[in-house]
């Protein structure tokens, strides 16, 4: 059954489903070539976001501004209770408007109600905003081991703990 979460004004954050597969990927390619450069890993994960994410026991959210998607969100799944917190975008038009954060608090919430034990990200030390926004989300640095992304530079953990 999707979620829907209750949130300020007219953005909703709601469950990816294949409605949703170009905006995913759009949004995504859109940040990432304004920063970086696309990654192989990235065309992958974006392409078949189904196969690469959902059916791997992950979860994407996309929020959406009467009812045109404008972010994104992955949980991406990787065993043990672990989740990474990753493909997070928001539309340029909409920024400053606290899709963000909605978006990251929807993805936590998320986390702890499928029973993840720790959520992390791997982020660039260049994107200031979004690494503040990680740390009013409650992420802290830990050390950064070989990613599959050239651009990751740092890596930043949420443990979650039982209660809710």
């Amino acid at each position: 059954m999707a979620q829907h979460y209750n949130t300020p004004s007219a953005i909703q954050i709601v469950d990816f489903n294949l409605f949703y597969a170009k905006a995913f990927y759009d949004l995504n390619h859109e940040w990432i070539s304004k920063y970086f450069v696309m990654e192989e890993a990235d065309t992958k994960s974006l392409s078949d976001p189904q196969g690469y994410i959902i059916n791997k026991g992950g979860h994407i959210l996309i929020a959406l501004f009467n009812g045109e998607p404008v972010g994104t969100c992955a949980l991406i799944n990787d065993g043990d209770g672990v989740l990474e917190l990753a493909k997070m975008a928001v539309a340029p038009k909409m920024q400053g408007m606290k899709i963000g954060k909605m978006l990251g608090e929807a993805a936590i919430d998320r986390a702890r109600r499928v029973g993840a034990s720790k959520v992390y990200l791997v982020s660039n030390r260049r994107l200031q905003t979004a690494l503040n926004l990680y740390e009013r989300l409650g992420f802290m640095e830990v050390p950064m081991p070989p990613s599959i992304y050239e651009r990751a530079d740092i890596k930043m953990e949420l443990e979650l703990t039982k209660e809710v």
